[in-house]
């Protein structure tokens, strides 16, 4: 079996089987990254409403820019990376033969650095989305709620949605299909594996951001649904449970507009 499109062999078998030290430890590392993301996000969690200036809706800076993008990259750290661990581990895998340590540490780092680092890029249009939202009257508003809930659940039973989630379902298979050689290899894949990420859960984020209003409780609920559907048996049904639930939750709110609201401060609870 060849990598589709790379003209690269992956590698042999035997190579992404049993527990590599260097793997373990790049498991290890990345965990304590994302248990002192999680750290960060539960002491100080993020609001849509927490940059200064927001309530001048028409006037975002260039700092408050940069300080909603570093803290929604903090939170897609500790919600994405939990669940990446599994490919992430595997391509770890099977850089043991690929020479020294500071070598395979290179490759692994920039894989998981431009995963990361895509998921954090998403924080500039999700800052002026928030702007926006923030000048939208609550009529308005509740609309636009029901509206991405409705949008979101659709997407959760679309096509696409499934194509995305077997990607990130099965390591073992998105290393195959996408195998690089080298440390360029590992960018390439970090991306790819990036943007299947992002093809499979931006829907849920928009329902962070413009149902939940980046509360604690969403961003707890969200980071579950998405670890259920990439790690867990059935996770294709766990994704289409999900749709249908934030269908009927879309249309409860667009009957009744004042859950809207509900929903977006009662994230804000905890």
């Amino acid at each position: 079996m060849r990598a589709s499109g790379s003209g690269e062999p992956p590698p042999d078998l035997s190579q992404v089987t049993g527990r590599e030290p260097f793997a373990m430890l790049a498991t290890v590392l990345l965990f304590l990254l994302a248990v002192a993301a999680w750290a960060r996000v539960l002491v100080s969690p993020m609001q849509a409403a927490d940059m200064a200036g927001m309530e001048m809706a028409m006037t975002p800076s260039v700092i408050d820019a940069v300080a909603y993008v570093a803290a929604w990259a903090v939170m897609m750290t500790a919600m994405m990376l939990p669940s990446a661990l599994p490919m992430i581990d595997l391509y770890a895998a099977t850089q043991r033969n690929a020479g020294s340590t500071p070598l395979k540490a290179i490759r692994v780092g920039l894989f998981a650095l431009m995963y990361l680092g895509l998921w954090a890029l998403t924080g500039v249009p999700i800052y002026f989305a928030s702007v926006v939202l923030s000048a939208v009257g609550a009529g308005v508003l509740a609309y636009v709620v029901a509206g991405v809930l409705v949008s979101a659940g659709i997407f959760q039973l679309s096509p696409l949605k499934q194509v995305c989630l077997r990607h990130c379902r099965s390591p073992l298979g998105f290393l195959f299909g996408h195998w690089r050689e080298g440390w360029q290899g590992g960018l390439a894949m970090g991306r790819a594996h990036a943007l299947y990420c992002l093809g499979c859960c931006w829907a849920l984020m928009l329902v962070l951001v413009v149902a939940g209003a980046m509360g604690l409780l969403w961003v707890l609920l969200i980071a579950a649904v998405v670890a259920a559907e990439k790690l867990l048996p059935r996770g294709e049904w766990i994704a289409r449970t999900i749709g249908v639930a934030l269908v009927l939750l879309g249309v409860a709110v667009a009957v009744r507009p004042g859950l809207a609201l509900v929903l977006r401060v009662g994230g804000h609870s905890m």
